[in-house]
Formats: structure tokens, sequence, C-alpha cells
């Protein structure tokens, strides 16, 4: 359930149109990524004590291993772009990954949403957005392709609909 609720909450944030300048601060992120990464580690390690038939106190000592295994390797997981000796441009990184969101608290809210205001500015004047518009069109007629193959139907007419609704940007 904790799993579930945590994408569920990553995916409802990343659908709002200004998710990227949300001041989430660190105490929303540290809950997000228990949801979302370390409950299913921290409640297996429970279950296992659980199973072998230890008492609660050790079984909570578990859980506390498996939450904070899994919070140490996702904030490492999020460093990476950042320490490794040799980062590549194309090493992608997220924007509400830790050292970001610490950056923005540390940085203040004022602040950080000029710099993403810049970086947006930066990204809309390239070819980066209208080169992913294209590559978006490219796949749903590709998608559209592969239902030819499926006999026409109301099926098929509501999923050829939902590649227009994907593929329109005006």
């Amino acid at each position: 359930m904790d799993l579930v609720q945590g994408v569920y909450h990553e995916n409802s944030t990343s659908a709002k149109e200004n998710h990227i300048t949300e001041d989430i601060g660190i105490s929303t992120w540290k809950k997000q990524t228990f949801l979302s990464h370390g409950a299913l580690l921290a409640k297996s390690c429970q279950a296992a004590m659980e199973l072998a038939k230890h008492d609660a106190d050790v079984q909570d000592m578990a859980f506390q291993y498996g939450k904070h295994m899994a919070m140490s390797h996702k904030i490492n997981s999020d460093l990476q772009p950042f320490i490794k000796e040799k980062t590549s441009d194309s090493m992608a990184f997220n924007l509400n990954s830790a050292p970001i969101v610490l950056h923005q608290e540390f940085l203040g809210r004022d602040l950080w949403i000029k710099q993403i205001g810049e970086l947006r500015e930066t990204i809309k004047a390239g070819k980066g957005v209208t080169s992913a518009i294209d590559l978006c069109r490219y796949h749903g007629n590709k998608a559209l392709e592969a239902l030819e193959s499926f006999p026409p139907s109301e099926a098929r007419s509501a999923l050829e609909n939902i590649v227009f609704a994907v593929t329109r940007f005006s």
C-alpha cells in the first residue's frame, strides 16, 4: 500500500504544471521517498523477523534498518550525478532529488524560482522542445500503426483518441 501511495503521490506531483517550483522541503521529500522507495524494504525486513519468530523489538529494529538503508541508498543514487569523477553530460538527475531539494532550502524559494525560470527559458529557446514534440508524434504514429492490426471497434477508436490527445500541442 505504501509503495502504491508513494508512486501515486510522485506521479500526481509530477503531473502538476509547475511541480518543479513546488517548495516540498526535505521533510516532505523524506516522507515521499520512504513511501515510494523505503516501505517495501522496511516491511520486508520486519516480516522476515516476524516469520523467524523474533519479538516486537527485534522486528522494529529490522524495520528501522530497512527504512534507513533504503533512504541511504536513494540519497546515494540522487548524489551520483553530482559527485562522480567523470560525470557524463547525459547523466540524468531529478529536480526532486535530495541534493536539489536541499539546495532549494538553503538557497531560498525566491532565488530558486528565479534559477528554475532561467533554466526553463534556456530550454525553451533551444531545439529540445521542438525535438521532443517531434519524438512524441513519432511514437504516437508508431502506436497508431500498431493499432491498425486490430479490427475497427469502439475500443480501438478510444485508444486512437488517446494517442491524438497526447500528441496534440496547440
